[in-house]
């Protein structure tokens, strides 16, 4: 099951997945791009895709992709909690957006553990990969919500390893910077100046690289059981880097941030 796999990262995980001979449901919010991709993987591979339109931050519709993938494709092994929105920005962030960035970004996969890892215990197998951000390990100038969501969802995914990797069940945080999405394109450049902030810090910090890429990255890591997923190896250095000065770092980032909205204003 790959959620948000109607675009981006999530799209090309599910077509990997299924042409390296796996099953997948496909899960969006968009009806439209979900039944687009599972089109996709089903020309390629006849009968190896589904898909469900939902907000899978509700567990009633997580209970749906659930049943409707273990009714039509099998037991669930592999579950992509990848769906993700970039929320509000600065301290003007609704309460709302708050809300919603955390439903998304970490209580989405709360939810979805909640209903698939006591199948695996069970089984004594399965694997949750958990898509976070290179913002979940460091920080996302410019965005608040996505910042502090983004270090939820690695903290939950670094205690369901801790808590059930003895237990046959495999968990893996996926946590790039810029990744050629709509995310990048769009939620992070709107119509306010923390916005194009926020995506300006993504694009100079790294190269920003092509989904299909990390999902190859993803794979491999899911194959050597690998807990984090770097597809940008830098925010390993930079992550050394925090833990080992936390305020030079801290300086560091606000002369960053001072560079950027230097460089907009010239």
């Amino acid at each position: 099951m790959v959620t948000g796999a109607g675009a981006g990262i999530g799209e090309a995980i599910a077509k990997r997945v299924a042409s390296g001979g796996g099953r997948v449901l496909v899960a969006d919010l968009n009806a439209a791009g979900a039944q687009r991709v599972a089109n996709l993987i089903n020309d390629e591979s006849p009968g190896a895709a589904t898909y469900l339109a939902g907000d899978v931050s509700d567990e009633a519709v997580l209970r749906r992709i659930i049943d409707r993938a273990e009714t039509e494709l099998g037991p669930v092994d592999l579950f992509f909690a990848n769906a993700g929105i970039a929320g509000g920005l600065g301290l003007d962030s609704s309460d709302e957006q708050w809300q919603q960035a955390l439903d998304v970004n970490v209580l989405a996969h709360v939810r979805a553990a909640r209903l698939i890892v006591p199948k695996w215990l069970e089984r004594g197998s399965g694997y949750f990969v958990s898509t976070a951000s290179a913002a979940g390990l460091l920080t996302q100038i410019g965005s608040a919500p996505y910042a502090v969501s983004k270090h939820a969802a690695v903290g939950f995914a670094e205690w369901l390893s801790v808590t059930y990797g003895n237990r046959g069940v495999g968990v893996s945080c996926l946590c790039p910077m810029g990744v050629k999405t709509a995310l990048l394109e769009s939620g992070f450049e709107a119509d306010d100046k923390n916005a194009g902030l926020a995506a300006r810090a993504v694009k100079s910090a790294g190269a920003v690289l092509e989904p299909d890429d990390v999902a190859e990255l993803v794979i491999a890591a899911i194959a050597e059981r690998r807990f984090l997923i770097l597809p940008h190896p830098q925010v390993l250095e930079f992550y050394k880097y925090k833990g080992a000065d936390y305020d030079r770092w801290l300086a560091g980032m606000r002369r960053f941030q001072d560079a950027l909205v230097a460089s907009e204003s010239s």
